[in-house]
């Protein structure tokens, strides 16, 4: 029997090399949109990346476009403060989003970004998928399952990507622990992504999703 919630398999040479391609080109940062009414003209499609605080975010888009500071990466969670959009080429944006859960700032500013996340989420027309980032080493939190809520009520496709893979212990239970609490959220893409941006390991695989989804 498959077990629910396969890893994607690796791309064939075509797919992979449109992915290569697709994030080989330009991606340029546009702005930093701190309210809903700075959003950019829903003219292209988008894709985004939402995580908890410190979960890796910022390392994987770097790994993904292949620079080593398009994403402001931090080892102090919550240093995402805005909706970030980048140009992924002339047609498509790349969306980075405020971590959520723990962060190192006032209250207030936490409440009031997280406020604009949720607010992206459930209205987002151009939206083609949300790709939700979960610490491989610790599975689904509380508040990723907020998050997936959410996406469940706004009827948005999104899809869990593992980050720091390398770091995972065989046998500790985490995959178990995913693909139960995905089971319960009608909008989870049904295919799981293993990734490593220290290692590169599932880059290619995620940039050729990106590409198919673009």
């Amino acid at each position: 029997m498959s077990l629910p919630y396969p890893l994607v398999e690796e791309p064939d040479p075509l797919a992979a090399e449109t992915g290569r391609k697709l994030f080989a080109g330009p991606c340029d940062f546009v702005k930093g949109v701190v309210a809903m009414s700075g959003l950019p003209d829903p003219d292209r499609p988008e894709i985004c990346f939402a995580g908890r605080s410190n979960v890796g975010k910022s390392s994987l888009i770097n790994a993904l476009t292949g620079r080593k500071s398009l994403a402001r990466a931090s080892n102090t969670p919550g240093r995402t403060q805005e909706i970030n959009y980048f140009a992924l080429g002339p047609a498509f944006y790349l969306v980075d989003l405020p971590g959520y859960g723990y962060a190192n700032a006032p209250l207030s500013k936490v409440e009031q970004w997280q406020k604009l996340l949720k607010q992206y989420l459930a209205g987002r027309q151009t939206l083609r998928r949300a790709f939700v980032l979960v610490d491989a080493r610790h599975g689904i939190k509380s508040v990723d399952e907020e998050i997936m809520s959410l996406l469940d009520t706004s009827a948005v496709t999104f899809q869990c990507v593992l980050t720091k893979a390398d770091k995972m212990k065989a046998g500790d239970g985490v995959l178990d622990q995913v693909r139960s609490r995905l089971a319960k959220h009608p909008a989870a893409y049904p295919e799981l992504v293993l990734t490593s941006s220290e290692k590169g390991d599932g880059i290619a695989t995620l940039r050729a999703i990106v590409a198919s989804l673009l």
